[in-house]
């Protein structure tokens, strides 16, 4: 049997023709049309993944997420017409796990669907993380997902982790961004360099003392990025 996958949208016309599309695929669809709606249909039906609209009406898309992530654990995806970078990072701040704009191509979502769902139970069977990693006066715990910058505690979401993580284990060497995009996110994101950079800058701003003028995350100009330890 396919992985079950809850769609929420307000569009009854895309429910039904992204419901059809994700049935032919091999999944089993259960659909709602609003956040408080899914909310009990995924108490009922335990989804595998959730397929949630930020603009929905009443409870917003976002606070739909804290509650699917505190409730029930279940990966959330992302569908928004809106392109303004901040409402995707947010999405992903709290933690979602992937998101997508519309207009989509349907093969390209299935793909991200299948891509997270990899991930999650791949995350699930993996053998316990590694220890702690040291990069200068950076401290990063695989296990307890925790960094520290100077013995300063910073809060990242999983997919800065994640970034964070993979430059570390490469520190002093640049990763090109296809490189990064494959090992962080996966292959289904290459040519999609929007979320690299997205979470790059966000991390600088976490991480550097001055974001606009990077020591730590250090750009390699037409290749990709190295981080360079400090302190």
């Amino acid at each position: 049997m396919g992985a079950r996958i809850l769609l929420v949208d307000d569009d009854a016309l895309l429910r039904r023709s992204l419901a059809f599309s994700l049935e032919q695929a091999g999944f089993r669809v259960h659909t709602a049309a609003s956040a408080e709606e899914a909310l009990v249909v995924a108490a009922r039906e335990r989804p595998d993944l959730v397929l949630l609209d930020i603009g929905l009406p009443g409870m917003d898309g976002l606070e739909a997420l804290r509650r699917f992530r505190e409730v029930l654990g279940v990966p959330v995806v992302f569908l928004t017409a809106r392109r303004r970078e901040l409402d995707q990072v947010v999405g992903l701040e709290l933690g979602a796990d992937d998101y997508i704009t519309k207009p989509f191509d349907t093969d390209v979502l299935i793909a991200r669907i299948r891509a997270v769902l990899r991930r999650v139970r791949g995350a699930s069977a993996s053998p316990p993380p590694p220890g702690r990693l040291v990069v200068g006066d950076l401290v990063l715990d695989p296990e307890g997902r925790t960094v520290t910058v100077a013995g300063r505690p910073v809060v990242l979401s999983p997919k800065e982790f994640d970034l964070l993580y993979t430059l570390a284990l490469a520190s002093n060497r640049v990763l090109s961004t296809e490189t990064l995009l494959a090992q962080v996110w996966g292959a289904e994101y290459e040519g999609q360099p929007e979320t690299l950079y997205v979470h790059i800058r966000w991390l600088r701003e976490k991480i550097e003392e001055d974001p606009e003028h990077p020591r730590r995350i250090v750009t390699v100009r037409g290749v990709g990025y190295k981080l360079v330890p400090q302190g």
